[in-house]
């Protein structure tokens, strides 16, 4: 049978995935085969377990129910939606927002509408295959530029008939590399050729910029037309949303086909999104401490290890090359109590198989530091 065949495939690649089978969580560790430190997790703020967001779940269940029951469109819609969609946008500094399911369902969603509208989408080499699929959704012509050069994507919206009717799509933080979009350079381009920019801030939003803006600074909300962003990550929750113009907001709920026709986040999600959002703009502690950890690793990694990493965030990725070589990496360090992943192709080129190492505010450098001699 051809499943077969092609699991055969992946197991000589080393590339064949399983799941983890975790029993419990326990502030930033997980138990399986022991209690290990989890490094591989995208919560990111230590919220997902924080009891102010799990009160307002609650709450939300008992007044409204565990179920939205339709879509937006139908029944779906709550005021929960429209009050968390607002405060979305006040804190984005965009004219409004949209929620949604997922990160997934708002890049396929988005960039399948947007194709509609545009002659070429141009994307970083790098981004998340949500991204991919939601461009060969759309059935436009795309290419895809190298990671982070400005020169290279100058040149193709040179070569462009019409720029204006260009999307041009990155993301803020890349989850894989833990690097960050040169945001500048890109609005310089923007404004110079009038292309429609999308900017998914999915692993930015909530751990960086001021109040947990992420890369796109509330000043900067009117110079990018479409941000992306999820409550899944950083705020600890499930969701995400699109922060945009009134416009854009009312083209996407005429348009995109992950919305028109996916049942309405339930209540309890919606809630606790809510609430995260407000302990990630009122404690800025948690982002400061998490922000002094990951220049500490990196600093470990690079100088004291001699190992390469290009991360600017809290992400930080070791690059092995081999397949086998991360496999083995990722079994040792689970063996000294530390939960990681090897990622692997097709996630990551081919030849730049990883241990992804993602941090969270609820460590503390004393929980790293046998990492450290472990790597040594």
């Amino acid at each position: 049978m051809p499943w077969k065949e092609r699991l055969h495939i992946l197991k000589e690649r080393k590339e064949l995935r399983s799941l983890p089978g975790i029993v419990e969580r326990i502030g930033p560790r997980v138990r399986l085969k022991g209690l290990k430190l989890d490094l591989s997790s995208n919560d990111y703020l230590g919220l997902s377990q924080d009891p102010r967001l799990k009160a307002a779940a609650v709450r939300a269940a008992e007044e409204w129910g565990v179920g939205s029951t339709g879509s937006r469109l139908m029944s779906g819609d709550l005021p929960l939606h429209r009050r968390l969609e607002s405060a979305i946008a006040r804190w984005k500094g965009s004219e409004t927002a949209l929620f949604l399911g997922s990160g997934y369902l708002a890049n396929i969603g988005v960039i399948s509408a947007l194709g509609a509208l545009v002659d070429t989408i141009l994307v970083d080499r790098l981004c998340h295959a949500s991204i991919i699929d939601g461009v060969r959704l759309s059935g436009r012509r795309f290419r895809r530029f190298r990671h982070n050069d400005l020169a290279h994507l100058d040149e193709l919206l040179a070569k462009a008939s019409n720029p204006s009717r260009v999307l041009v799509v990155v993301e803020g933080v890349y989850s894989m590399d833990g690097d960050v979009c040169p945001l500048r350079g890109l609005l310089r381009l923007r404004n110079r050729y009038g292309f429609v920019l999308m900017v998914d801030d999915a692993h930015g939003v909530g751990a960086l910029g001021r109040s947990g803006v992420g890369v796109v600074a509330p000043r900067l909300a009117n110079e990018v037309d479409v941000q992306v962003g999820t409550f899944g990550k950083a705020l600890g929750g499930y969701g995400a949303f699109v922060a945009c113009r009134c416009s854009i907001r009312d083209f996407l709920i005429n348009s995109m086909r992950s919305f028109i026709f996916s049942t309405a986040p339930p209540p309890p999600v919606v809630a606790a999104a809510d609430a995260a959002l407000k302990v990630v703009m009122e404690e800025g502690g948690r982002r400061r401490h998490l922000a002094r950890l990951a220049a500490w690793l990196r600093g470990v990694v690079r100088d004291e290890l001699g190992l390469f990493t290009p991360s600017r965030s809290h992400i930080v990725p070791i690059i092995l090359g081999d397949n086998r070589r991360a496999l083995e990496a990722a079994e040792l360090l689970q063996q000294a109590g530390f939960y990681c992943r090897a990622i692997r192709p097709p996630t990551v080129p081919r030849g730049t198989a990883r241990i992804r190492l993602s941090l969270s505010a609820a460590m503390e450098r004393s929980d790293l530091e046998p990492l450290i001699a472990v790597l040594k």
